[in-house]
């Protein structure tokens, strides 16, 4: 999936302003700007949208689990230069806490049933024999039930 796709699909589900979006965006490093946050949340035929690299979602993702959970001891991790659906499907329940009924609950929303092994395979490492990577329509469907679940419901 396109990082910018998963940034305005949380920012609407969680109902994150200008001010969250930057804090979360932002690492020890670098603060993001308001114009930054703004060029990827732009839609995909805009002439000002900029796609959101790998490395820059890591901090945000890394940032949502923080807010959600609180700060780790010895430090936040270094976020990710790469990423992939799976780390993000796995970021995303470490900050919401999520449990493997929690998830298929969530996914039943967006009328996706997964059994409980083909989720577990999302999460395990990707040389386990039984790692098998998240499919776009996978995590289009968990963002989909979140919004329904976090959003909708509220």
């Amino acid at each position: 999936m396109n990082n910018n796709d998963i940034l305005r699909s949380l920012r609407f589900t969680f109902d994150l302003d200008d001010t969250k979006m930057m804090e979360l965006c932002s690492s020890d490093k670098r603060q993001a700007t308001r114009a930054e946050i703004s060029d990827w949340l732009k839609r995909d035929d805009d002439p000002a949208y900029v796609e959101m690299e790998d490395y820059q979602l890591a901090v945000f993702l890394n940032n949502f689990i923080t807010e959600k959970r609180g700060k780790k001891e010895g430090g936040q991790p270094e976020p990710e230069k790469e990423l992939n659906n799976n780390i993000v499907f796995r970021k995303l329940r470490i900050a919401l806490d999520l449990k493997d009924d929690d998830i298929l609950a969530i996914l039943k929303l967006a009328a996706r049933y997964i059994s409980k092994h083909e989720l577990s395979a999302f999460f395990r490492k990707p040389g386990h024999a039984k790692y098998r990577p998240c499919l776009d329509q996978i995590l289009r469907n968990f963002l989909q039930g979140l919004r329904k679940a976090y959003r909708d419901h509220a």
